[in-house]
């Protein structure tokens, strides 16, 4: 299927992010499945049909690594948003969005390592790790990089 709307003509789907951090201040990042690229991300996902960002963000962490044993202890001060690049924005979503706006959240994790559990229902990622939060531009697909970049900035003060 060819999209109908031309790439800058299309919008960005609505989303969330979760900085998860654990007690020592180390951000949880898993590699995903879909993609021959050693793609390591935060979980991320889009918000349902009437559901609040802040409902979104913990459903999605739920789904997406196993568990709900998070706090949340900051939002984002504003919408992010990245662009696909046009090579492969053609093919996600079936073509209908130039890329994602995300309200990413911070998250404190309360729980113990072996309440994670990738092993969903529809598994997103195969491995994870606890990594320092100045090393997450580094570990992103490139062009997701200044976005990352953001979300350091303004989350920093919370390892600090």
């Amino acid at each position: 299927m060819t999209p109908t709307i031309p790439f800058d003509k299309r919008p960005y789907r609505r989303c969330v992010g979760a900085m998860i951090l654990n007690a020592r201040g180390l951000v949880f990042v898993a590699r995903r499945i879909d993609t021959r690229a050693d793609a390591w991300q935060m979980p991320q996902g889009g918000i349902d049909e009437g559901e609040k960002p802040r409902q979104a963000v913990l459903r999605e962490v739920a789904e997406e690594i196993g568990t709900d044993k998070v706090d949340v202890l900051a939002k984002s001060r504003t919408w992010l948003s990245y662009d696909l690049p046009p090579e492969i924005a053609d093919r996600i979503w079936k073509g209908r969005y130039r890329g994602q706006t995300q309200r990413w959240f911070a998250l404190r994790f309360t729980g113990r390592d072996s309440d994670i559990d990738l092993a969903t229902a529809h598994p997103e990622f195969d491995a994870w790790r606890w990594v320092p939060m100045r090393r997450l531009p580094d570990l992103i697909i490139e062009f997701k990089r200044p976005l990352y970049e953001r979300l350091v900035a303004e989350f920093a003060h919370l390892v600090r």
